[in-house]
């Protein structure tokens, strides 16, 4: 059942009963089940979507979890930015309610501009004008849906395909993970997008774009170098074109009075013939992004050296568990890529950008969420007992950029 009074419309404020009928989503309704068929409520197993029609912004959103049987809900938004996870309640009356903030966000910019979306972005989740919600879990329970708008503070990802929210399993990126740790206190707004270098992300509008909205008390985080460093026009290199670009976000970012924060390109799961250390295969690229950083006084999170530890800790081939390597028989064809996280690697780089932000005492550590636990990339958590509920879109094509 829907509760919207006129006063809510213009309010931007939702209510849901999900213990009642609901119907799936057609626009000139505006909200309703999506993406997959409607839950069977003899299957109460299955995951199921659900999206509300909403201009762009940031939302604040409350959930009631908890049903009839136990059970253990998982909450996504969007292009599978994880929410809140693992939320058990008993039967009956057991209950919980999470709260979060989901920023939607559409290509519109002004009239007669768009951001230039690839064309594998069409059928993302992130661009189109739904909030769309995913409850998944081995067996989700949903009582109702609270929707209204919020102000506050947001935090928005510019980089590539180590970032951007992997909209299909089992590709993942920090970008997506990085919102768990979070409260209602603040959004994150991540245009990242497979492929990108810094001069192209420019140029598909999507610095404009965040400028629209862009305000004092924001944050912009940059990660480029990746395909940065393919770029081979003249002037192309780490010292030249790629600073130069890593200088417009600076000053664009300032000039809105935001603040700015780099993180190094993380690394490539590339061994050196001892089996035992990384070799770097970013060239010049984080030196770079360094030396604008101390030029301009942009505090940096070194990821590079991060994931660097990471990788070494698990190990040559415990290292392909934070990577999409993966049987032919799981996703119809063999998958081996070395730069690419699943799930659980972008788990632990997300963990790992947190304590770049504790490292430089951002006031945005304020904003974690009260159960984070500091986290060291030489301790990293074991992979084999870490849990993940898959999306039901699945795909065995390798994100753009390598």
């Amino acid at each position: 059942m829907l509760v919207m009074l006129p006063i809510s419309i213009a309010a931007q404020t939702f209510d849901f009963d999900m213990t009642k009928s609901q119907p799936v989503y057609n626009d000139a309704q505006g909200y309703g089940y999506d993406v997959l068929p409607a839950p069977d409520k003899k299957k109460p197993t299955e995951p199921f979507y659900f999206s509300v029609k909403v201009p762009d912004g940031n939302y604040r959103v409350k959930v009631v979890l908890g049903g009839k049987k136990n059970a253990n809900t998982t909450v996504r938004a969007e292009g599978r930015r994880l929410m809140m996870d693992q939320i058990i309640t008993k039967k009956a009356k057991d209950t919980q309610e999470v709260e979060f903030v989901v920023n939607k966000r559409s290509t519109f910019i002004e009239e007669g501009k768009q951001v230039k979306i690839k064309p594998r972005e069409k059928d993302y989740l992130a661009w189109d004008d739904k909030l769309t919600l995913e409850f998944n879990g081995p067996m989700p329970a949903v009582k109702s849906i609270h929707i209204e708008k919020a102000d506050v503070p947001t935090i928005y990802l510019c980089g590539n395909s180590t970032v951007v929210d992997q909209n299909n399993e089992p590709w993942a990126s920090w970008g997506q993970m990085i919102t768990r740790w979070f409260g209602p206190e603040v959004a994150i707004s991540n245009h990242a997008e497979s492929g990108l270098t810094a001069r192209t992300f420019i140029a598909s509008y999507r610095l404009d774009k965040i400028l629209t909205t862009l305000k004092k008390g924001d944050y912009v985080f940059v990660e480029f170098g990746h395909n940065d460093e393919k770029e081979k026009k003249p002037g192309d290199g780490a010292w030249y074109h790629y600073q130069y670009q890593l200088k417009i976000f600076v000053d664009q970012v300032r000039k809105k009075g935001a603040e700015i924060v780099f993180l190094t390109p993380t690394q490539r799961r590339a061994f050196n013939d001892d089996k035992k250390t990384i070799r770097n295969t970013h060239g010049d690229f984080p030196a770079a992004m360094k030396m604008v950083a101390e030029k301009e006084n942009v505090p940096l999170i070194d990821l590079n050296q991060m994931t660097k530890t990471f990788f070494e800790t698990l190990g040559y081939e415990d290292s392909k568990r934070a990577l999409v390597h993966y049987p032919e028989e799981m996703y119809g064809r063999k998958l081996e890529d070395n730069t690419h996280f699943n799930p659980y690697g972008a788990y632990e780089v997300a963990k790992c950008v947190v304590m770049g932000i504790k490292a430089l005492n951002l006031p945005i550590v304020n904003y974690l969420r009260p159960e984070w636990q500091d986290f060291n990339p030489a301790q990293p958590d074991d992979w084999k007992t870490f849990q993940w509920a898959p999306s039901r879109i699945v795909e065995n094509q390798k994100p753009d950029g390598n």
